[in-house]
């Protein structure tokens, strides 16, 4: 039995798939399938079984699935902690983000850090969508990500910090630009540019704006975009109108040719960080992300009490 082994087994179980294990580590579903019953024979009792579709662990595959990966959470973090002293440093951030984020909600953050940490490093790595920042923190990449808080996802949590409230970014010379405020169901005549597919955004803001009784709003768009900033662009340029998170500062920061007219009935989108354990980060990752957080208080934004992570995060 090899840390490898008890690594591919956990992914198997988490995946439900030989193949998809086998084509995320680019090797055959034999290799894999091999990994998986030297365990067994270690262990001298089955620990996957097969179903319709993929392969669930069974109940001593349970077991083991739980103690590996609380495991192997602690062997990576002493790993990390190691390799940080044999480069004599301070040690390292790992961080996964999209691609506006440090610039929206981390810029202040960054240079207080590194004026109170300047020997650790900050690694930055950039994903298009909750999902793929799940997948650097689950496998090990990354210790912290900055998400758009969802819906929950096993193996992780999910740690509110803000919460933004919905704006609509529209041209100053447009109708819309002298109104104090705008109702959702007024949304329906918009020309809508929408935000990025499958993003967490847009699958919260689409459920808001579908189940009201004036039915889909808004109506469906020639326009769409791959983040936050562009969709604010296309406004300033007359494109469309861009219903958006009130990013920090973005009021102070607002170009004079856009308006930003409050959506005040619109629940508002809850961001924060996504981690394996919260316990289990090393104290320069809790020392950044604690950073970040304060230096979100204040603006139109509502920075959150730090807590426990959101309910069924786990």
């Amino acid at each position: 039995m090899t840390l490898d082994d008890l690594r591919v087994f956990v992914a198997v179980c988490e995946a439900g798939s030989l193949s998809a294990v086998a084509r995320d580590l680019g090797c055959t579903q034999s290799a894999v399938s091999q990994r998986v019953k030297r365990l067994e024979r270690e262990a001298g009792i089955g620990l996957l079984e097969r179903r319709p579709r993929g392969v669930a662990p069974t109940q001593a595959g349970r077991i083991l699935h739980r103690a590996a990966a609380d495991g192997i959470d602690g062997l990576d973090l002493a790993l990390r902690r190691l390799a940080d002293l044999r480069a004599g440093d301070g040690g390292t951030v790992r961080v996964t983000t999209g691609a506006t984020t440090v610039r929206h909600f981390m810029s202040e953050a960054v240079v207080a850090f590194r004026a109170r940490h300047p020997h650790v490093n900050l690694e930055f790595q950039t994903e298009s969508s909750s999902r793929r920042c799940f997948e650097a923190v689950a496998d090990g990449s990354s210790e912290l990500a900055w998400i758009t808080i969802g819906p929950p996802v096993r193996g992780i949590e999910q740690h509110p910090v803000v919460r933004l409230p919905w704006v609509l970014a529209v041209r100053a010379d447009d109708p819309l630009a002298g109104r104090e405020r705008i109702e959702p169901d007024e949304l329906a005549g918009i020309r809508h540019i929408r935000l990025p597919e499958n993003s967490t955004s847009r699958m919260r803001l689409d459920g808001h704006l579908g189940h009201r009784e004036a039915g889909p709003v808004p109506p469906p768009s020639t326009t769409s975009v791959a983040d936050w900033d562009t969709a604010l662009l296309l406004a300033e340029l007359g494109v469309g109108h861009a219903v958006v998170p009130q990013l920090p500062g973005l009021h102070a920061a607002a170009p004079p040719a856009l308006r930003l007219i409050p959506i005040a009935a619109l629940p508002p989108l809850a961001t924060g960080w996504a981690v394996r354990r919260w316990e289990a980060l090393s104290p320069a990752s809790v020392a950044f992300a604690e950073t970040v957080t304060a230096c979100l208080g204040g603006g139109d934004t509502e920075r959150l009490r730090p807590g426990p992570p959101a309910p069924g995060s786990r």
